[in-house]
């Protein structure tokens, strides 16, 4: 394991508000912040959003939903059935609400009818909405252009609200296609979730309502944006802080009640939402019943809104005893394959909803890109894989392409379909395409520093600053940093799943700090270099700082560890 701490950039000095302690200059600086925007990074303000018609075919999407309004239509909002398709389905719903609409919702299942506007999911959907005058797709429909055809046979007229990137078929017939990834606009890191709040402002601007306020729906913007893992920078960064505070004192009694089974309270931050809320809506989806995702985000009473919440409860504790099983498979698997750079493995017997999550616990484990994959019974397998810094999954499903049924996504996540007998095949392509443009030095797992600290620096001072570089996510990490030569004060506190409470001094300096899952490895002796992150604890109403341990190594000094 490689500890990397990370350079300073040049004047990071002069960032360093009045006040504040210094590191945070620095830390700054290293987020790209020039001089000029440090208090709209530090206090970002909904003021300072774009005009959302600067984004293509917003006009023409306001038209068509206006010329709806007026007309009374009949609509319908066709989702996605992950976290940010059920809640930009729920926000788009309720704006139209507030116009006098009252639109059909629908969402797809995972297993049966996958992704976007599929045949089998517009035939349900048509079956059991009825057929409307104006269907509004949402997280998804910009590749889906043989389905809006026939919808546009049928007479009826498609919006597009989607982030995905355009496929080689071009521009969907639609009457209006938002998408500011389709259409290179500067918003294209924007989930879809937030490309239907820029939308409901364009709605207002154009005409506005008394009695519906916008910041009403942060809650859920935030909710998708962060658990879709899109770039928390600019808007987005904005939307989160904003949509964090206003979930935190939320009126929806869904969210309410999700806050309460899972044990979260008081100040939230995006780990909240990514580790507890998020998985409990994916999991309605990933058990095929995006439906109760949708329902608790909609619902209006308390006592149904926590029956919803126990079931999304047991949906993902479901998924969680699906997922270690696979992940258990999985390990059995891969003793003769350990010298292999990558991850591929499948299995009839295995959940497809549920393949993305144990690929990311392979990647993070062995540090390599991983797909698994879960084959149907005609022998069509459909993976998802994960990757490491270094390597493309676009480029090696491209270097790939003659082995797969189809392939596509992002760098670091993507998804696959492949006939179960050329598994193998694939699996050696992938291996060729890492050996041949990656190095040794790619696969190296490394620890990644921002800054090396002094124990008696962490104080509620330094807290305060620190937690105005929030909401850490994707393009706006958790600062990782460094402490060395550090002892304990008192043999490590073996806690339940292998974490450890360790007691930590540095001089005269002494900090309580966890290890989750630090029980799995033998500890070095002391002293230690140790890399933490810092979080807020409130614990019986008294603040600290929560040091968390990321790594451990036997203390070095101060050795060549720049970038």
């Amino acid at each position: 394991m490689q500890w990397v701490i990370r350079e300073a950039p040049e004047g990071w000095e002069d960032l360093v508000p009045e006040g504040m302690p210094g590191i945070l200059g620095r830390l700054l600086a290293q987020r790209g912040v020039r001089d000029n925007e440090v208090e709209q990074f530090l206090r970002p303000r909904l003021a300072e959003l774009t005009d959302p018609f600067e984004i293509p075919e917003v006009d023409l999407a306001v038209e068509r939903i206006l010329s709806a309004v007026d007309k009374e239509e009949r609509v319908c909002v066709y989702g996605d059935y992950d976290v940010d398709g059920v809640s930009s389905t729920a926000v788009l719903c309720e704006t139209l609400e507030a116009y006098g609409l009252k639109p059909d919702a629908f969402i797809p299942r995972r297993s049966s009818e996958g992704y976007g506007l599929s045949e089998g999911g517009l035939e349900r959907c048509l079956s059991e909405c009825g057929e409307p005058r104006l269907m509004i797709s949402v997280d998804c429909g910009t590749v889906s252009n043989d389905a809006i055809a026939m919808l546009k046979s049928k007479g009826i007229d498609t919006v597009v609200v989607d982030h995905h990137e355009i496929g080689p078929n071009g521009r969907p017939d639609c009457v209006a296609l938002v998408n500011p990834k389709a259409s290179g606009h500067s918003l294209e890191y924007l989930c879809a979730a937030g490309v239907v709040f820029k939308l409901a402002h364009a709605l207002l601007k154009q005409r506005p309502l008394e009695g519906f306020d916008l910041k009403s729906v942060l809650d859920l913007v935030a909710i998708a944006t962060i658990s879709d893992i899109v770039p928390l920078v600019d808007e987005n960064r904005l939307l989160v802080r904003h949509g964090l505070r206003k979930l935190e004192n939320s009126a929806r009694p869904g969210l309410r009640a999700l806050l309460k089974i899972t044990g979260t309270e008081g100040r939230l931050s995006s780990a909240d939402i990514g580790f507890r809320i998020g998985p409990r809506l994916n999991a309605a989806g990933r058990m095929d019943q995006p439906e109760k995702a949708f329902a608790i985000l909609r619902a209006d009473c308390s006592n149904k809104a926590l029956d919803l919440a126990d079931e999304l409860e047991d949906f993902n504790r479901n998924r969680q005893q699906l997922e270690q099983a696979i992940f258990s498979e999985a390990m059995a698997m891969l003793k003769d394959s350990s010298n292999d750079p990558v991850i591929v493995v499948g299995s009839r017997s295995w959940h497809a909803g549920v393949v993305g999550i144990v690929a990311s616990r392979l990647m993070r484990l062995y540090h390599k890109p991983a797909f698994v994959i879960s084959i149907d019974k005609n022998g069509i397998g459909k993976g998802s894989g994960r990757s490491i810094a270094g390597i493309s999954l676009v480029e090696a499903i491209g270097s790939c392409r003659d082995h797969l049924i189809a392939g596509g996504g992002h760098h670091m996540a993507a998804g696959l379909s492949i006939h179960e007998d050329l598994i193998d095949i694939f699996r050696e392509g992938f291996v060729k395409f890492v050996n041949e443009n990656c190095g040794e030095k790619d696969l190296e797992a490394k620890v990644h520093v921002d800054a090396e600290v002094k124990l008696a620096e962490l104080s509620l001072d330094f807290l305060a600053s620190y937690e105005l570089l929030q909401p850490f996510g994707s393009s706006n990490p958790q600062p990782v940093f460094m402490a060395r030569d550090i002892w304990l004060t008192e043999p490590p506190r073996r806690l339940k799943n292998n974490h450890l409470r360790l007691f930590l001094r540095q001089g005269y300096d002494e900090r309580d700090a966890i290890f989750f899952g630090g029980g799995a490895n033998e500890l070095p002796d002391p002293p230690w270099d140790i890399a933490f992150v810092v979080d807020r604890n409130v614990f019986r109403g008294r603040v600290s700082v929560q040091v968390s341990i990321q790594n451990v190594r036997a203390a070095v000094g101060n050795g060549n560890e720049r970038e």
